[in-house]
């Protein structure tokens, strides 16, 4: 029997770790048939006084939504119940993400939980935290 050396195919490698690469993201990804996580999306921004939180919540009842802060962080729980109708017609496609959600978001300053103000209009909640008072440097005369 003879021997010899074999020839490297880049392109077989390259199609060999595609086949790997798409196998992993089938099994990573959620399938049509199993359920999705419902994280809302969020924005955040900073003035002079206070952050201002922004949460897309639609479909989301007032009632089923809590905010709340501990150590710096800002809380936003919730629940997306899904509407239940008596259908006799097949459905052919569900894309609307319901159930329980959680956001935490870490806030980049101090801020007055006393005075924070939260708002639901429209499918946003709006929360606002003004900032606290911040101890300022202050030079002290030596006699």
């Amino acid at each position: 029997m003879r021997r010899g050396l074999m020839l490297w195919n880049p392109f077989a490698e390259l199609e060999r770790i595609r086949r790997e690469f798409d196998r992993l993201l089938e099994e990573l990804s959620p399938g049509e048939d199993m359920e999705r996580a419902f994280a809302p999306a969020v924005e955040m921004y900073e003035t002079d006084k206070e952050i201002v939180v922004k949460v897309e919540l639609p479909g989301v009842k007032k009632e089923n939504i809590e905010v709340s802060i501990k150590d710096n962080m800002l809380y936003i729980r919730g629940e997306k119940k899904e509407e239940r109708e008596e259908k006799t017609e097949t459905i052919h496609r569900v894309e609307r993400v319901y159930g329980k959600f959680e956001r935490v978001l870490s806030l980049p300053t101090e801020v007055n939980t006393d005075e924070v103000k939260a708002e639901f209009k429209d499918g946003v909640l709006e929360i606002r935290l003004p900032k606290a008072e911040v101890s300022k440097e202050k030079k002290i005369e030596i006699k």
